[in-house]
Formats: structure tokens, sequence, C-alpha cells
């Protein structure tokens, strides 16, 4: 595999490169290359056209007899991309362009078309003034009017615009500097609407938040002061009239009322006290004992006399119920019943 490789070949000694036959090949042989479309082009066959730059297999040849300044002319065989009718141009290296010969049209030749007619014209101005020296001198007249006419044109033109069209910079400066300065402000007034609309905002949650807090406060206050009262003050609190209406305040009344006539009034002197009797020491208790027999002779010998005696015993036991309350005695009376039936 490493003879592939080898760049330098064997020449034997008697090697000799005249003997060796050259190969003759026609002068107008043709190549196959592949080239681009020089420019735009339709096709005469079918109208299409095929733009510049387009990818064709071209045939290529060398014109023969024609040169230029000893350059070769080539020409190259192109086919429709879509009729397949074939398409010929060649070379042009005087103006160093292509020239269509056949089967298609250039399109947009115009500017070309009127860069050669001028270039036309300036040579035949040329030639003739070579040979015509009052030519010259028409021709430099000519030229000198027409920039005159020109130059007037052109300042008619420029007073015409003075005139309609009276510009003044500096109040455009002055309006413009007027309108940053106004952007300027209504800005700055935005950013101060949007800092007191904030603080306003924090403003009614800071009170907001205040006032949730007084009245969790005055809850637990009111919560305390209930909580801290006995079951019967409920009872003995004035009623509020106005505003809460008769209706409950009546109600309130008959509750009352019914209380003291079942259980009695707080404090005050009624019926009931006169029932409850104190419960006596244990002296007393058998002191009461001895006079028992006592009393029963008394009362068998008359009843005038028991009479004063009951008089004298109930006087004596409301004195003794003011001194405590009908519920303490309510239950020293319980309590004097349960050791009288021991």
């Amino acid at each position: 595999m490493s003879e592939r490789k080898v760049l330098n070949k064997y020449y034997p000694p008697d090697f000799d490169p005249s003997k060796i036959p050259k190969l003759k090949l026609p002068k107008d042989r043709q190549y196959v290359v592949r080239l681009m479309a020089p420019f735009n082009m339709r096709c005469k066959t079918c109208g299409e056209y095929i733009y510049k730059g387009k990818k064709f297999n071209a045939r290529k040849e060398t014109v023969q007899n024609e040169l230029y300044l000893g350059l070769l002319i080539f020409r190259f065989y192109i086919k429709c991309t879509r009729c397949l009718a074939e398409i010929t141009f060649k070379t042009d290296p005087e103006n160093t362009d292509y020239v269509m010969e056949h089967g298609a049209t250039r399109n947009f030749q115009a500017e070309k078309l009127i860069e050669e007619e001028e270039k036309k014209i300036q040579q035949e101005r040329e030639d003739e003034e070579l040979n015509n020296p009052m030519k010259v001198l028409e021709n430099r007249t000519r030229d000198s009017k027409l920039e005159m006419e020109v130059l007037e044109n052109l300042q008619e033109l420029k007073e015409l615009n003075q005139r309609q069209a009276q510009v003044d910079f500096e109040g455009m400066l002055d309006k413009y500097k007027d309108m940053e300065r106004r952007q300027k402000e209504r800005e700055q007034e935005e950013d101060e609407r949007e800092t007191k609309e904030m603080l306003e905002r924090a403003l009614v949650k800071r009170l907001r938040d205040s006032d949730s807090e007084d009245e969790a406060e005055d809850a637990n206050e009111r919560g305390r002061k209930h909580t801290a009262d006995n079951p019967t003050d409920i009872l003995t609190k004035d009623v509020n009239t106005g505003s809460q209406g008769s209706s409950s305040v009546g109600v309130k009344k008959q509750k009352l009322e019914s209380w003291e006539r079942s259980v009695g009034g707080l404090g005050e002197k009624r019926a009931l006290g006169s029932l409850v009797v104190r419960k006596k020491p244990a002296d007393s208790a058998s002191k009461a004992a001895s006079a028992a027999p006592r009393e029963a002779a008394d009362t068998q010998t008359g009843a005038g006399a028991a009479k004063p005696e009951s008089s004298t015993a109930s006087r004596e036991q409301p004195i003794t119920s003011q001194s405590g309350s009908s519920l303490s005695l309510l239950g020293a009376y319980t309590d004097s019943d349960d050791s009288n039936s021991d």
C-alpha cells in the first residue's frame, strides 16, 4: 500500500521525452463546467425567467477567429429549466461583461443602454472637437451658459424655500425645553401621588389593626368583669330605661318580684325572716330542755299568759334575723332540723 504514495517516479537512463506521442485534440472541443447565470434572462421559447446566480451544468468552448487584444473569447451553452431549450452567451472582455447570443433575452438593461448611449455621444463630441477648433469654442460657451442657468435656478429655489418656510430654531429649542420641563413635573406629581396613596393605605391599615386590638381588649375586660360578678347580681342591678324599651324592663321586674315572693329580698325584712330561727349553742339547748316542763305547765294554767310570750318571741325573732341575711338563716334552720332529728 505504500507504493501508491510515492511521488518520485523512476525514469530509466535511456528515457527520451520526445519519443512520447502527443495527444491530438480538436481546437473547438467542449468542456462541461459548473457555472451560475451571469445576469437575469427570459427564455424565448416558454417565457421562463432565469435569475442571476442560478446554477447550471454548462458546456464551454473557445470561440474561433475572435480575439480581443490577444484574449480568448469563450461561449457557454445552458438549458432552460422549464422547456430544456438551449441558451447561449459568451464573454465580452472589452466591457468586462457577458453578451447574450441565442435562446433568451436579457432583462433590466435600460441603465446599461443609457450608459452606452452617453459614452457614444461623448466620443462623437471629442472626435468633432479634435478636427474643428470653432466647435470647441461653441461647446465651451454653451456649457458656461448652461451652468449659469443651473446656478440661477438653484438660487431661486433656495429663496423660495426661505420665504415659505421660516423656521425659528430658537423657538423650537424653547418648545422642546418646555416640553421636557412639563414631562419632569408630570412624573414628579405622579411619584408624589403614588407615595401619598401608599402612606394613606398604610395609615388605614394601622388604624384598623389598632381598632381590632382595642375591641379585643374590651371584650376581654367584659369577660373578666362578667366572670368576677356573682350569679345573683343581675337580679339586684337597676335596669336602664330609655333605649331598650318598656317590654324588657317589665320582664326583668316580673322576674325580680317572683324571686322576692319565693325567697325574699336580699338585706330586707320579709315574712321568711320571721320563720327562720338561728341555731343556739349547746348550753342554751340544755337550758331550753329544763325550761320545757315549765312552759308546758304555764300553757296548761292559762291561754292568757301564752299570748304575751308568743308576741315577745315574735318581736325578738325579727330582731335576730335583721343581723344576718335570710339565706344564711335558712342554712342555719336546715342545720337545726338535722340536729333535732338526730
